[in-house]
């Protein structure tokens, strides 16, 4: 190598990212999946963790990296863009050509030959269960892999802030009423397609996530108004007729429309409506996707008891389910939707707070609580 890796975390991590991906990879290999990435060794992970680390931390006339890198051979690549001569992986090389490939999907590809690191170009396909690292801040690491079907979000292995390292825990969506969109940001559901339901309310949270004003989003049942005991009157946006742009997309047959086009439309949609999310008060969607109202104001339902307790759950390694007050998981914006949830208990609350922070709260029959899945983590 060039430099030895410096950076403890990497060295830490990179073992169990190794055994996490080999793991993924035996499975897929044993179920007959094609286009299959290498399997990044200890080695491999620790130096391009340790390289794009000390890079997030530097800054290319005045901005910050922020950067995405796969481990790949070019002939892996659709469509690779490849580089005339090798550059070598170095925090130096990663903050000069930053600028030019921060973009959301390209991917500075890095290859091994004899034991050398090297970057051998950019890529906008990777093949699947690909490791990729992204830098998210400064010294914010994520480590991630291509859903094996290759639609919606990343699946995330890992997170790195500084010398914290969070290991993305599958058991923790095995607890009782675990809610889908947990099931699927962990790929243990069946392949969330573009207009699959599940998968927009992903599409959803990235987005209210990346507003940082924070914002509540409630999803309430199509066909009834029970959840309007909830809400302190006059709302001040009401919409009537319910308004119907992503709830109409999601109906549509695509063979009328390019796939391209239709792609293209539903994130339109998604912004505009994850953008009401950071107008104060909470946006109500019906769970057909319907805009109900924004900026409306929750307050404790008539004959409802106020929220004591739920169970909070982080899914990574050691945050198992904790019993506590709702107050100590964030703030006004929590607790109302905390409240929500515990009177209206078919509904589910998204809310996304200024720090980054993002929590879904739905209703567990099973333990007759309300449940705070805290899933920032999944997010980045």
């Amino acid at each position: 190598m060039i430099y030895k890796p410096t950076y403890q975390a990497a060295r830490i991590i990179a073992p169990q990212v190794e055994a996490i991906f080999a793991s993924h990879l035996d499975a897929a290999k044993e179920s007959g999946e094609e286009d299959l990435a290498p399997l990044p060794s200890a080695f491999v992970v620790e130096a391009i963790i340790d390289a794009t680390f000390w890079a997030s931390l530097r800054k290319e006339e005045g901005h910050s990296p922020k950067i995405s890198l796969a481990f790949l051979p070019p002939q892996q690549a659709g469509n690779p863009l490849i580089f005339k001569q090798r550059l070598p992986l170095t925090p130096t090389v990663l903050t000069k050509i930053a600028p030019g490939v921060e973009r959301a999907g390209i991917h500075i590809g890095v290859w091994e030959e004899e034991g050398e690191l090297y970057l051998w170009g950019t890529t906008t396909s990777i093949p699947n269960f690909c490791f990729v690292l992204d830098v998210s801040e400064p010294a914010l690491l994520v480590i991630k892999h291509r859903r094996i079907y290759g639609f919606g979000k990343f699946t995330n292995i890992a997170v790195l802030k500084g010398d914290q390292i969070k290991i993305v825990d599958v058991n923790s969506a095995r607890l009782p009423d675990s809610p889908p969109m947990l099931l699927s940001l962990l790929d243990l559901t069946a392949p969330s397609y573009w207009n699959d339901t599940v998968n927009v309310l992903i599409q959803l949270a990235v987005s209210m996530r990346s507003h940082q004003r924070g914002g509540t989003l409630l999803v309430v049942p199509t066909g009834t108004n029970s959840w309007l005991q909830s809400i302190i009157k006059p709302i001040q946006y009401g919409i009537q007729p319910a308004f119907c742009g992503l709830s109409n997309l999601l109906r549509q047959d695509r063979k009328e429309a390019s796939q391209i086009f239709w792609q293209t439309a539903l994130k339109r949609e998604v912004e505009h409506l994850a953008g009401l999310t950071a107008v104060d008060g909470a946006t109500i969607i019906s769970d057909e996707y319907e805009l109900l109202a924004f900026g409306a104001k929750i307050g404790r339902a008539k004959g409802k008891d106020l929220i004591e307790e739920l169970s909070f759950v982080e899914p990574i390694a050691g945050g198992g389910a904790v019993v506590m007050h709702p107050a100590k998981v964030g703030g006004t914006r929590h607790l109302s939707a905390a409240q929500f949830v515990h009177d209206q208990n078919g509904a589910i609350a998204l809310v996304a707070s200024q720090d980054g922070h993002f929590t879904i709260y739905t209703w567990s029959p099973t333990q007759g609580r309300v449940q705070a899945h805290r899933i920032d983590t999944l997010l980045l």
